[in-house]
């Protein structure tokens, strides 16, 4: 009998189009001999198409676990999480608490900070108060300006005086409340994929060699000029330190499934810092997480079928927990 999958993809964020692309990559890859391929569409208004998922154990008899690709605000942030967890759906990727904490950049860095992981000194502030006069001087420049709750680089300026800061600062107030100011960092951009629940795995990194200032949104989906080498040229203990960084970033916030946690590496100390983690990363042609799993040696199918495992396991797990005396 074939497993029931529901997709869930699309969404009220600023990452809609990149939703719908890792969607058909995934619903592309899904072995039709073994799924039966369920497609829950979400416009950016938020209307669900066929119909929504109701947050009602048993509601869904049609349903035996749901893959969600929904990226950034209103499904990566542990709100759609929460939803599946009300109906009791196993669900690919992280629950509730992992999806939150990662998502908030200010909290994932306190997390972190709190474990002893090195992350990039940083400023947050809400929206109408941050005052750029304030912030000059506080850090050096040029720093990274970024929404706290947004993934896909959308917001996010590289600001070089207190005149580019104030800028950066309204654009970022645009797509969330919360805004986070970092010391920029000269170096290399690297990435880790990561898999599991109990006993995750890490796999090989990669570089990321930007074409403009820095990897934003028009570089990653739009320009298709930015290089990648997977996998990252590096030596084996740094190879080795980044996985071990990426395995306990994934373990700090919680988070299961799934995750792609990316990396500063700094060109003058030679130091490596934790700079997000991303919980439903993209799943695009050109995407990094399975890329990176393929020079691991998990295809893309093999890869979506481990995921929906782990899924299933989780809530097999959860089934020995009492919800009520």
């Amino acid at each position: 009998m074939k497993l029931r999958v529901a997709v869930i993809f699309g969404g009220r964020t600023g990452e809609h189009e990149v939703s719908l692309r890792s969607a058909q990559a995934i619903l592309n890859a899904m072995d039709p001999a073994r799924y039966e391929k369920l497609e829950y569409f979400i416009d950016r208004q938020g209307k669900w198409s066929p119909h929504p998922i109701l947050p009602e154990p048993g509601a869904h008899p049609d349903i035996d676990v749901v893959f969600p690709v929904l990226h950034g605000t209103f499904g990566e942030d542990g709100t759609v999480q929460g939803l599946l967890e009300l109906a009791d759906l196993p669900y690919v990727g992280a629950g509730v608490l992992g999806s939150a904490v990662s998502m908030d950049k200010d909290m994932m860095k306190r997390v972190c900070r709190e474990r002893d992981l090195p992350v990039v000194e940083y400023l947050s502030f809400h929206r109408g108060q941050a005052d750029p006069q304030a912030i000059c001087g506080r850090l050096p420049f040029p720093v990274f300006v970024k929404p706290a709750n947004l993934g896909s680089s959308v917001g996010i300026s590289k600001a070089s005086n207190c005149v580019e800061l104030e800028a950066a600062l309204a654009l970022a107030a645009q797509f969330d409340y919360k805004i986070i100011v970092e010391r920029g960092i000269d170096g290399r951009e690297l990435e880790c994929s990561v898999l599991g629940n109990e006993t995750p795995i890490a796999s090989l990194p990669c570089e990321i060699l930007p074409s403009r200032a820095f990897y934003d949104y028009e570089d990653k989906y739009l320009l298709d000029l930015a290089r990648t080498v997977v996998p990252a040229d590096l030596p084996p203990e740094t190879t080795a330190e980044v996985r071990r960084l990426a395995l306990e970033c994934y373990r700090a916030v919680e988070c299961e499934g799934m995750a792609r946690v990316d990396f500063l590496l700094e060109s003058a100390t030679g130091k490596l810092y934790l700079n997000e983690i991303n919980t439903i990363p993209g799943f695009t042609s050109i995407s990094m997480y399975p890329k990176m799993w393929e020079h691991s040696g998990i295809g893309f199918s093999a890869l979506i079928d481990r995921l929906i495992e782990l899924a299933l396991s989780r809530q097999e797990r959860k089934k020995a927990t009492r919800f009520a005396r």
